[in-house]
């Protein structure tokens, strides 16, 4: 990187485990790089992290329909962008239709 400062951090796991270090490290590599992608998607798509909703349940039930909505958008196959795919849904009755009955 120009002019940017390296930094590096270290993560300690404890298992019971009889598995080869290099293989875990690829399985947890693996797994954050998912989680990644869906909450980079979900705070970009929904503003997810400027969400305000902290009583209850509020904040997990809003949750599970924001992810209902990107899996409905992303299933259907115009090519648009995520955003633009909710956008059209909230406009047009049609496409909205089209994103929930197929």
């Amino acid at each position: 990187l120009k002019d940017k400062e390296v930094s590096t951090e270290t993560q300690y796991y404890i298992s019971s485990l009889d598995i080869d270090p290099a293989a875990v490290n690829q399985a947890i590599r693996a797994h954050w790089e998912v989680e990644n992608k869906v909450h980079w998607v979900l705070d970009v798509t929904f503003k997810e992290d400027d969400s305000r909703i902290r009583k209850e349940d509020g904040a997990e039930n809003v949750g599970v329909i924001r992810r209902f909505c990107l899996n409905m958008a992303r299933l259907h196959p115009k090519k648009a962008s995520m955003r633009s795919k909710l956008k059209m849904a909230g406009w047009a009755d049609e496409f909205r239709a089209e994103l929930i009955f197929g």
